[in-house]
C-alpha cells in the first residue's frame, strides 16, 4: 500500500503599480513563496514576461524539480545497483510554447546528466539506469510533456 504527503507553500504578494512609460500601470510579478523553517523564495516572471530577471521564475523552479527530482532517483538506482557516482552534474533545458491567446506550456525537457563513475565496468549499466530513475521520479511522473535524457558517463 502507498503513502500519501502534503506539502505546503505560502505565498505572499502586496499590490505595487509599477508605471509603464506609455502604457497604464501594471502589477509587480515580485512575490514571494516560503516553506516553513526554510529561507523565502523571491520569485517573480521571467523577463520575457516583465518579471525581475534576478528574480526566480515559476517556470526556472519547475525545471529545477524535474532536474533534482531525477538526480535524487538516479543516485538511489545507482546505490540499489552497486554502482558508485563520484559526482553527477546536468544542464537542463526546457521549451516552453506560448500561443497567440497568451497561455503555454511546457512541451519538453532535455537532462543532460553528466556522471563521474568510480569503475568503467558500470558505465552501460549507469547510462541504463537514467531510464529506471525517470520512472520513479515523483517530478517526471507529474509532468505532461516529454522528459529526454542524454546522458553522459567518465572516469
Amino acid at each position: 500500500m502507498g503513502s500519501k504527503h502534503l506539502f505546503q507553500a505560502k505565498l505572499k504578494w502586496e499590490s505595487l503599480l509599477q508605471a509603464q512609460e506609455g502604457t497604464a500601470s501594471r502589477y509587480t510579478k515580485n512575490h514571494v513563496v516560503s516553506f516553513d523553517g526554510k529561507m523565502p523564495l523571491e520569485v517573480s516572471a521571467a523577463k520575457a514576461f516583465k518579471g525581475d530577471p534576478s528574480k526566480y521564475n515559476p517556470e526556472d523552479l519547475l525545471l529545477a524539480s524535474i532536474v533534482s527530482c531525477h538526480m535524487m532517483s538516479y543516485l538511489y538506482v545507482c546505490s540499489k545497483n552497486n554502482i558508485e557516482v563520484l559526482s553527477y552534474s546536468d544542464s537542463a533545458e526546457a521549451t516552453l510554447e506560448v500561443l497567440d491567446n497568451g497561455s503555454g506550456r511546457f512541451v519538453e525537457v532535455r537532462l543532460y546528466p553528466r556522471v563521474v563513475l568510480r569503475d568503467e565496468s558500470t558505465f552501460a549499466k549507469a547510462l541504463e539506469l537514467h531510464k529506471e530513475a525517470n520512472e520513479l521520479c515523483f517530478i517526471a511522473n507529474s509532468c505532461n510533456f516529454p522528459i529526454l535524457h542524454f546522458p553522459t558517463a567518465v572516469l
